[in-house]
Order: C-alpha cells, then sequence, then structure tokens
C-alpha cells in the first residue's frame, strides 16, 4: 500500500478530528475508561483543531497521510518548550490502516521535519499504551526519565517522554 503525505489545509481539519477522535479511541481502549474516550466529538476535535492551527501555523507543520482521498493519518510536529527541541505533538493513523505501514511512512517523514527545528526531538505517550511505545522505541526513539500526569476526559493519565537525537551520527 502506498500513501502520500502532504501538507494538511484548512479542508482537512474536520476530517482530522474526526481520525483523532476514532484513532484516539482505538489506540486507548484498555488503557483509559470508555466515558474517558468519548468526551468530546468528532466535530469538536476538529474546531479544536482548526483554532489550534490557526495559531500555531506559522511555528508548526500539520502533515497528512491520504490513500486516495481518504485520509489515513495525521502528524503535528514543532518546537517544544524546551529552545533547541522539536516536538512530535501528534501522531494518528486511522485504525483501519494500523499496522500497514502509514504509521511508519509518518514517522520517517516527521523525523526529517523534526531536524528542521532542533538537534533533539520529544514525544509523550501513554506510560501503559505498549503497543505505541514498541513503535516508538523500533524507530530510535528512548524514555528519557520524565513523566507527566494529564487529563484524557476528566481521567488523570500518566505519560512518558521519550527523546531522540537528531544530529548526524
Amino acid at each position: 500500500m502506498s500513501v502520500l503525505l502532504r501538507p494538511a489545509g484548512e479542508d482537512d481539519l474536520a476530517g482530522i478530528g474526526d481520525l483523532h477522535y476514532r484513532s484516539r479511541g482505538a489506540a486507548y481502549a484498555g488503557i483509559v475508561s470508555p466515558a474517558a474516550l468519548t468526551f468530546g466529538s468528532p466535530a469538536a476535535l476538529g474546531e479544536w483543531w482548526a483554532e489550534r492551527w490557526k495559531w500555531e501555523q506559522e511555528t508548526h507543520r500539520l502533515t497528512v497521510a491520504v490513500d486516495g482521498a481518504q485520509l489515513a493519518g495525521f502528524t503535528y510536529l514543532g518546537p517544544s518548550e524546551e529552545d533547541g527541541v522539536a516536538e512530535l505533538s501528534a501522531i494518528h493513523a486511522d485504525p483501519a490502516y494500523v499496522g500497514r505501514g502509514v504509521g511508519r511512512a509518518m514517522m520517517i517523514d516527521a523525523l526529517e521535519a523534526l531536524a528542521r527545528y532542533g538537534d533533539r526531538a520529544v514525544l509523550w505517550v501513554l506510560a501503559d499504551n505498549a503497543r505505541a511505545r514498541r513503535f516508538y522505541e523500533r524507530g530510535g526513539w528512548v524514555a528519557d526519565g520524565q513523566s507527566r500526569v494529564e487529563p484524557i476526559g476528566d481521567e488523570p493519565v500518566t505519560q512518558l517522554r521519550y527523546a531522540i537525537s537528531l544530529s548526524p551520527a
């Protein structure tokens, strides 16, 4: 299967919200409660992405993976709060595309883009999301010992920070 990666446009934002809602539900099932996964709606997440993109499009990069007319995934990245450090804020694949190489293609593309922001990149992953952690570890990311607790819905969830060097070896 071959997907095309391209910069997202305003017409993609509602679809990104829908995909984010479904991806989150599939990826976090069994990790957080069903009630926490149903907060918001696909439309609300689309509006959230539209607002975020409005304010961050000059400093961040939103990329979509498309299979024909079908949105298969997206990534969102930019500078982190630490100077000289990039952050992969989101990488989501449509549940129908998980395990089909879309995530890998998006990660390869994201790593190239992250290098434009600094020598190191970070991301946050749910501590109990073993599948995502394996995916990142296969890509060279390493847990760096930092953690935080952030809510999903109203449920506090522990996240671990992963990092990767972007400097040439």
